[in-house]
């Protein structure tokens, strides 16, 4: 008793160090986020004051509603073209059994060990042959297609621990291809889709990379390349409890959205571990 009870102790206290190592550097950011720029040279005292001109500031120069309606196009309609393509691509791999599928399999696998970055000056000379037009849905492009690996594996995996008797006994009641697909595969990846959408929505979400190189109108910019004239230069140093600010409103739409979900998330999470 006394031994499971400090081991439990030494758990929670470990938990708890760990847990104020990754949030100390957040709660720096927000306190520095409510301080005057005069202050902001002064020694670090949390939460001393609470000054909200920096976040008016933030708000009105990078134009939020405007880049916030760019993110939530681009991690809404991507994520959602992942999970679509991601499960019908998974699908035939992992009920059709022959070599093709399989090397079809490790060619999606591949993908997981290519940096995006090694790619990105054929693909941008690519698109400038194409002329392809800049639009919010250019980085898109990207996103979707250095996700597919990742989702890929990921439905693979879980498919192929769906048995295969679900699917006959719906085919046996007159169920199509895509009524199985829809009814009785999709609700049953949901753990899958849970995964997919918590990593590759916060990836495209606070990604700069994409953007930063095929967008050049500030009309299209996401939440991430609009932090971008927050910077400072040498003449024009970053006046960082502004910089601040900005950092919190941009990761503040996320926090809102995995608190009002955070059931559906946890409980997409468990599903796939309760067998019936």
């Amino acid at each position: 008793m006394n031994k499971s009870f400090g081991r439990k102790i030494a758990i929670y206290a470990v938990l708890t160090f760990f847990t104020a190592v990754i949030a100390l550097p957040l709660i720096i950011v927000l306190s520095s986020s409510f301080r005057t720029p005069s202050n902001m040279q002064s020694h670090l005292k949390l939460f001393t004051e609470i000054d909200l001109q920096s976040y008016r500031i933030a708000f009105n120069t990078m134009n939020f509603p405007m880049k916030f309606i760019n993110s939530i196009i681009t991690t809404g309609g991507s994520v959602f073209v992942i999970v679509v393509i991601g499960t019908m691509v998974a699908y035939p791999i992992s009920r059709i059994k022959n070599k093709f599928m399989r090397w079809l399999y490790y060619f999606f696998v591949a993908g997981l060990v290519i940096p995006a970055q090694m790619v990105i000056v054929p693909v941008t000379q690519m698109f400038n042959t194409l002329n392809i037009p800049e639009t919010r849905f250019t980085p898109m492009i990207m996103f979707i297609t250095c996700s597919l690996p990742f989702s890929t594996f990921l439905y693979t995996g879980f498919l192929k621990k769906i048995p295969v008797e679900l699917e006959e006994s719906a085919y046996i009641d007159g169920a199509s291809l895509w009524v199985r697909l829809k009814d009785v595969v999709f609700p049953l990846l949901k753990p899958a889709h849970v995964a997919v959408i918590i990593t590759q929505g916060l990836w495209i979400w606070n990604d700069y990379f994409f953007p930063m190189v095929f967008l050049t109108k500030s009309k299209f910019y996401t939440l991430p390349l609009g932090m971008i004239q927050f910077l400072g230069s040498k003449d024009n140093p970053a006046q960082w409890n502004i910089l601040f600010a900005a950092c919190i409103l941009v990761v503040l739409p996320l926090i809102v959205a995995f608190s009002l979900m955070q059931k559906k998330f946890i409980s997409g999470i468990t599903a796939g571990s309760v067998k019936g």
